[in-house]
């Protein structure tokens, strides 16, 4: 009974482990077929500039985070990080290009293009703030190049309950 109940348990928590807690992944020591093997194939690949690789795993547009998981040119893993993370956000600069966004936040929830400022606005679902409202990571793009970031809170539907508007 207890060896039934222990399995169990294993099961569940390694069916809630995420690549930056998952006791399974060890750098320099897992490889990138170990992460494909249990997190399935990435949202994408970014190539590195020293011949690594870079798997890209979004939880948009529900979840709240992407991993970026970093591979050495030899597919060892050389850690992981959460681009949707307070630090990973705060590393958007005015200045940077989509692909620049992209490659440090993971794919976007949605775009919304304002015509009358000519604004590009893409957006994440980030952690909820202390009012345990929904909250959205915004970046806004104008002539091709990060212009701000901002952040927006989500409130509940009233039209469709369990909806956010």
């Amino acid at each position: 009974m207890r060896l039934a109940a222990l399995a169990l348990c294993t099961a569940l928590l390694a069916g809630c482990a995420t690549p930056d807690r998952d006791a399974r992944l060890q750098p320099g020591v897992s490889r990138e077929a170990d992460v494909v093997a249990i997190y399935g194939q990435p949202s994408r690949v970014w190539p590195e500039s020293d011949g690594g690789r870079t798997l890209e795993y979004s939880t948009q547009p529900m979840g709240r985070h992407t991993y970026m998981v970093r591979f050495t040119a030899d597919g060892q893993l050389v850690g992981v990080q959460d681009g949707l993370s307070p630090a990973g956000r705060a590393r958007i600069e005015p200045g940077m290009t989509p692909e620049q966004v992209s490659r440090l936040l993971g794919r976007e929830r949605s775009r919304v293009f304002f015509r009358l400022s000519g604004e590009d606005v893409w957006d994440w679902t980030i952690e909820p703030d202390q009012t345990g409202y929904g909250m959205r990571f915004n970046v806004h793009f104008k002539d091709g190049v990060v212009l701000r970031t901002t952040q927006s809170m989500v409130f509940p539907s009233r039209l469709f309950p369990g909806f956010d508007d």
